[in-house]
């Protein structure tokens, strides 16, 4: 597998990274400003997410007038109790899907949402709390997400993720197996998959063929490692990833690309 520059994006989390290892948006200056460091940085893309106050169209704009592309965006939400939930969700679902097609993305990273107060939050990485009635209605709620981007023209990533409830490579395997190849494509992240002990390398071999685009992180496996055995709260790990300087990176598990094979598309 291959990383093309032009397929490699951001998503600047870091402007709204608080001291306590979560995010607040409200912290984040101007977009354009924001663009502005981007493109000064050397980044060609940025992770797409529309603001309320935008059209699609006038998004696109702003980034080509910064000189950035846009790259594949990201859906989550409460996994949903009722029909009421889901429905808010597949809205919110259509919505984004539809920006993304309107941007000319072919992918859009889908995930379940957590909050400070989830199971998973207090106790991540080891699949708290799991039951098998419950996975098989997230592995329902990720079918008609991605039935109803693919509507849009727009393949739906499922993207396991710490905190919520689909983060373990056992969830993992489950959900893209009960779910047909064309409704749900792969968006791994190399990070969230390994911060949980998943075989990240054999995850995205054995689905190479459903991989549309993935996120990559500068991962720390002893961290990971030690907060699973210690029973760390979400971010009690992340705090001591995200606490070095960004100028001082350093990473304890090699780059799985160069072991896994070509994606059948060329995706981020």
């Amino acid at each position: 597998m291959t990383m093309r520059h032009d397929r490699i994006a951001i998503n600047p989390l870091q402007w709204i990274a608080t001291d306590d290892g979560w995010i607040d948006p409200a912290l984040a200056p101007a977009l354009p400003e924001r663009l502005k460091v981007i493109r000064e940085a050397g980044i060609a893309a940025v992770h797409a997410d529309v603001p309320a106050e935008m059209s699609a169209a006038e998004y696109g704009r702003l980034l080509g007038e910064h000189g950035l592309a846009p790259a594949p965006g990201y859906i989550s939400g409460p996994l949903p109790e009722d029909e009421s939930g889901l429905r808010e969700l597949l809205d919110k679902t259509d919505r984004v899907s539809t920006q993304m097609a309107e941007l000319g993305l072919p992918t859009v990273f889908v995930a379940t949402g957590m909050n400070k107060q989830a199971p998973r939050v207090h106790r991540p990485a080891v699949g708290a709390e799991a039951t098998p009635e419950r996975l098989e209605r997230v592995r329902e709620v990720f079918a008609r997400m991605g039935e109803t981007t693919k509507a849009n023209g727009v393949a739906a990533a499922f993207h396991p993720h710490i905190g919520t409830w689909a983060e373990t490579e056992e969830e993992t395997r489950f959900i893209l197996d009960g779910v047909d190849a064309d409704i749900l494509s792969f968006g791994p992240d190399i990070g969230h998959l390994g911060w949980a002990g998943a075989d990240v390398i054999g995850l995205i071999r054995d689905y190479a063929d459903r991989v549309a685009a993935l996120h990559i992180k500068d991962f720390h496996a002893d961290i990971a490692e030690r907060g699973r055995a210690e029973a760390w709260t979400y971010q009690q790990t992340c705090w001591p990833v995200c606490g070095p300087s960004p100028a001082t990176p350093r990473s304890t598990s090699p780059p799985p690309w160069p072991r896994c094979p070509p994606p059948s598309t060329a995706g981020w």
